[in-house]
């Protein structure tokens, strides 16, 4: 049941306050710091905008064509379902964003498609993980080309942004890996953590109604920004994603199921060292009527959740970001038709630790989920396997190293335990290894 990817944004992120702090490495500037393991939560633009000069555009033409590779090898090492097998995964995304602005004299107006590919098998299903310890494969079909993204962005002053069309919402909302903007770049990282599972870019009580990686959907998204520190969100998206539809291979379908959501924050620094944090709540529901785990059927759906981030330490303040910062993640819901009720999630990222390796990081992920109770859940989210009931949770535990290469060139090794796999009582505690490389162009 995993979902997708990161890259971050070229643009400033319209849901969070501005700032002039230096432009996201996944986007155009110098890419050299930490990034996002997982492109899903990126619907602004993506990669550094190296193709398009290479095809002869200026960098400050108004015309940014990039992308990103992404691959990884994951195999479980012992326990799980199946112990020593390995799959392979390939992420392709190509981006076109314009600015009419630049363009044509169009204030505030940004246009953006996107194109995905992805080729994989499903990884997941080795350790028996109902989160996904492996981020890059989600659903079925695990061969597809889709018209990823396509919407329209404009701004309207300084306190509203509206964007319409097909579009990643997993970006404007719980996006826990996306850091506080400051506009001191001795302070400023560029991902709050690598960790390359899947809840850290969806909440997994989310998992199955949220539009997100690589299902992606038509809607509406508006940004409020009443202050620089505070935010509210609100989105309303084609919801049919809900009742098993691929939204990210379809057209708008608009047939009574709709996903609406809403979010507000806060950004703030604390102490004498202005260390950056930033908390946000937000709510959702789910419309129309959904198969639930006992084959019947329930109105809708709807629940609640809340994340942060907090710098912890700075190793040399006032001079570069090298340090180590925390995120935390929170979600429950109220469905019998949703795999996962309750969450929990944290982890910890060192940057800049390593002599020698500014520009690498490491750190540690926690993903804590409570699944489905009912008697036949695991028929119903999880089938082939014997006996019909899924775990009553599902810890899951990873820890990880990413090496900056060169300039828009990562390479992440990632090994994940297990004790608990969700899939079925009884399913060996997995150990499983992930090896993925990130190129972004």
């Amino acid at each position: 049941m995993a979902q997708t990817p990161d890259a971050s944004p070229t643009a400033e992120a319209p849901s969070a306050p501005p700032s002039t702090s230096p432009p996201d490495p996944v986007i155009g500037g110098n890419p050299t710091g930490a990034i996002s393991s997982n492109p899903g939560a990126v619907n602004i633009t993506t990669g550094s905008g190296k193709l398009g000069q290479l095809l002869g555009l200026e960098k400050d033409s108004g015309v940014h064509f990039g992308g990103l590779w992404i691959g990884d090898a994951s195999g479980v090492l012992a326990g799980g379902l199946q112990p020593g097998q390995w799959g392979l995964n390939s992420l392709t995304i190509l981006d076109l964003a314009l600015d009419t602005e630049k363009l044509g004299g169009w204030k505030g107006g940004l246009f953006g498609a996107e194109f995905l590919q992805f080729s994989g098998q499903p990884t997941n299903n080795l350790a028996g993980s109902q989160q996904g310890f492996d981020s890059l494969p989600a659903g079925p079909p695990l061969v597809r080309q889709e018209l990823y993204q396509l919407w329209w962005r404009q701004e309207f002053g300084e306190k509203f942004v509206v964007r319409v069309g097909k579009t990643v919402p997993t970006y404007d909302f719980n996006n826990v890996s996306r850091p506080v903007p400051v506009p001191d770049e001795a302070a400023n990282i560029p991902s709050v953590s690598s960790v390359g599972f899947t809840p850290i870019f969806v909440n997994p009580t989310m998992l199955g109604v949220l539009p997100g990686y690589y299902n992606s959907a038509c809607g509406v998204t508006v940004n409020f920004l009443p202050t620089k520190q505070t935010y509210i969100n609100y989105g309303v998206y084609d919801g049919s994603m809900a009742i098993g539809d691929q939204t990210g291979l379809m057209g708008p379908q608009f047939d009574g199921h709709y996903f609406h959501i809403a979010e507000t924050g806060i950004a703030y620094r604390i102490g004498d060292e202005k260390k950056p944090g930033r908390a946000a709540i937000g709510i959702w529901r789910q419309t129309g009527p959904l198969t639930a785990a006992n084959t019947g059927t329930v109105q809708g759906a709807g629940g609640l959740y809340a994340f942060g981030s907090q710098r912890l330490w700075y190793r040399n303040p006032g001079i570069d970001n090298s340090g180590v910062s925390l995120y935390y993640q929170l979600g429950a819901n109220n469905s019998n038709a949703l795999e996962f009720r309750q969450y929990f999630g944290t982890g910890l990222t060192a940057f800049g630790l390593v002599p020698g390796r500014k520009h690498d990081s490491f750190g540690y992920g926690l993903a804590w989920a409570f699944l489905n109770g009912d008697p036949n859940a695991g028929t119903f989210f999880s089938p082939g396997l014997p006996g019909t009931k899924l775990r009553t949770n599902e810890l899951m535990m990873q820890w990880y190293y990413q090496m900056a290469l060169r300039p828009g060139a990562y390479f992440q090794p990632a090994l994940t335990y297990i004790p608990n796999p969700g899939a079925r009582p009884g399913v060996p505690g997995a150990f499983a290894v992930t090896v993925r490389l990130t190129l972004l162009f």
